[in-house]
């Protein structure tokens, strides 16, 4: 069974180290002006105000199981958009991928955030891997972001 680990501010260095390397090695950014901005103090600082503000509090997890860390995710609850659980980040370790565990990992977080009062997911996904990922857990379409970035929901 996997289960969920809150990861408090005070925990985040070691976060972001991690974090980082996934932006880099599964490709979803390679600028420099990207690396930069996701390994700064601007980026980070945002989301540590979103992890202590008092309503609609950025949550940052890993994925547990069998005592070790097998992934993590970022996510938000939006209640102010009618508990809208918005995916920022999500993936499984490398050493623990290809055997469905990405799959286990989501019905983990989705138990967990429907506890917690998310009533519908979204998420951003670009790479077609990913894209066919969220797709065949429920997830369709939903146009674009600000940024042009496709949006998925499920309900």
């Amino acid at each position: 069974m996997i289960g969920i680990e809150e990861i408090g501010t005070e925990a985040l260095p070691a976060f972001w180290d991690a974090h980082i390397r996934y932006l880099i090695d599964d490709g979803i950014i390679s600028d420099e002006e990207d690396i930069a901005y996701f390994s700064g103090d601007e980026y980070r600082g945002i989301i540590e105000a979103h992890m202590k503000r008092a309503q609609d509090i950025h949550h940052i997890v890993y994925f547990r199981e069998n005592g070790t860390r097998i992934g993590a995710a970022s996510y938000c609850i939006y209640e102010s958009e009618g508990d809208k659980c918005f995916i920022l980040d999500f993936w499984v370790f490398p050493a623990f991928r290809g055997d469905g565990t990405g799959r286990r990992c989501f019905a983990a977080l989705e138990r967990y955030t429907k506890a917690d009062g998310a009533a519908w997911y979204e998420l951003n996904s670009e790479k077609p891997e990913s894209v066919r990922f969220w797709k065949s857990l429920g997830f369709t379409e939903n146009g674009v972001d600000e940024y042009g970035m496709p949006l998925y929901i499920k309900s």
